[in-house]
């Protein structure tokens, strides 16, 4: 995985009135869910990160650990969950989980297919029905995305999550889930017509 440094400051004030205040100033408000707990819950840490630091992040089709560094105390986390406003599309929260090398973390994947499917090439057309594959392992032990070999896949046929397995890792998504598959064309069915008649 890919690391990558972030800043935030401490927030004080919390609640909504708080949170838009925020926002205005171009912060997002932010919680670190760590290795501390009360009760039995993990007890959030409340910053905020400038949207311009957030960014890298966020609008990006890799993973990072993140070397978060909150008014000079450094923790090292993963970004858990992002909110965002249902019409604007403006980022509204961010949750981010502390991670460390003992305990193992669930974490979406990117899938990377590699090879030409010999389905494809009979005029068939692969089909990605996942982009991400969930696995749990120690943060350093995952990878920056999952390669799957599809060179010997045919027309109509697809490849599970349960055919695959990756060294350190466990699949933490559904064996039933299809990951890739090719669907037959117009063109690749005309030419098995022509090709029976």
């Amino acid at each position: 995985m890919k690391e990558i440094n972030v800043t935030g400051q401490k927030r004080e004030a919390l609640g909504k009135k708080a949170s838009k205040a925020l926002r205005k100033e171009g912060l997002v408000p932010c919680n670190l869910y760590g290795l501390a707990e009360q009760d039995g819950k993990p007890v959030a840490k409340s910053f905020a990160i400038a949207m311009t630091e957030l960014r890298k992040i966020i609008y990006t089709p890799h993973i990072y650990v993140i070397n978060l560094n909150i008014d000079g105390e450094s923790h090292t986390a993963i970004l858990k969950e992002i909110q965002f406003h249902p019409v604007t599309d403006a980022v509204l929260h961010v949750d981010f989980l502390e991670v460390n090398d003992q305990k193992p973390i669930t974490i979406g994947i990117p899938v990377k297919l590699t090879g030409l499917a010999q389905g494809v090439r009979d005029g068939g057309r692969m089909n990605l029905s996942i982009r991400k594959i969930d696995v749990t392992a120690p943060y350093q032990q995952i990878p920056e995305h999952l390669d799957i070999d599809v060179t010997a896949l045919k027309i109509g046929k697809s490849i599970k999550v349960g055919e695959l397995s990756f060294e350190g890792l466990e699949i933490a998504t559904g064996k039933d889930v299809i990951v890739c598959s090719i669907k037959m064309t117009r063109a690749a069915m005309s030419a098995a017509a022509n090709a029976q008649a």
